[in-house]
């Protein structure tokens, strides 16, 4: 089954609790009432997961003043969204982008079922900021995603690495995609990309709960640190 239809029948059984599990609830069109706390059950963190990317999305696009239809199609791009679920996607989303009451709650509660800091998480910053890129970013933008990532338990130097994913051209540094200095030697080459690969690999991500449809970012993260590591490592 679809995360899709899985959210239509949210109110049948699954989650959250707190303000995602009111936002899961009405969407679905009933009510949800499950304990808070670390959701340990990979289909409770795929519908977390789900329902936090969609708020957050929804209403960081609504930061700047103007949640575009533009925005809307990079979310359905990034998630994948099939046509025949287009509407469960859309009933969420609208819902969530009316206002932007409410995101930090939503954001504390995504650590807390997720795991601050966690490479979910992670994958889920990264989507919101090329939801931002979509229209050029904007000052509010730029706040907002500080915001919820501060609430998602990364720290300062985490911000920066994220943020320079995707504002900083000289990232395509392959040295940088790795985390190591230039000159560093074959050994620490390896041990700098097996570190990434245990960390940022998409099925890594999907066992811990991430949805099959979300996959996408992780892939092309992961992709990227691949293709740095063979620029690094071929013969001259």
């Amino acid at each position: 089954m679809s995360i899709w239809a899985t959210l239509a029948g949210a109110a049948a059984g699954l989650l959250l609790g707190g303000p995602l599990g009111a936002l899961a609830g009405a969407g679905a069109g009933g009510a949800i009432d499950l304990a808070a706390g670390r959701a340990a059950n990979p289909e409770r963190r795929r519908v977390a997961f789900t329902i936090a990317a969609i708020a957050l999305a929804a209403k960081m696009a609504r930061a700047d003043g103007d949640a575009t239809a533009a925005e809307f199609a990079t979310f359905q791009r990034l998630f994948e969204v099939p046509q025949q679920e287009a509407g469960n996607a859309r009933r969420f989303y609208d819902l969530a982008k009316q206002s932007m009451a409410g995101f930090e709650a939503y954001a504390t509660q995504a650590a807390g079922l997720l795991g601050p800091g966690s490479p979910l998480l992670e994958d889920l910053l990264d989507a919101l900021w090329l939801i931002a890129a979509t229209d050029g970013f904007d000052a509010r933008e730029i706040d907002y995603l500080e915001k919820v990532a501060d609430r998602f338990g990364f720290d300062a130097a985490a911000m920066a690495r994220i943020r320079a994913r995707h504002t900083d051209p000289a990232e395509d540094d392959p040295w940088a995609i790795l985390g190591v200095e230039p000159g560093t030697d074959a050994a620490g080459l390896r041990r700098a990309y097996h570190a990434l690969v245990r960390q940022y690999h998409p099925d890594a991500h999907v066992a811990e709960g991430m949805p099959n449809e979300f996959i996408r970012v992780a892939e092309t993260r992961m992709a990227t640190i691949n293709g740095a590591y063979a620029r690094l490592t071929r013969p001259q």
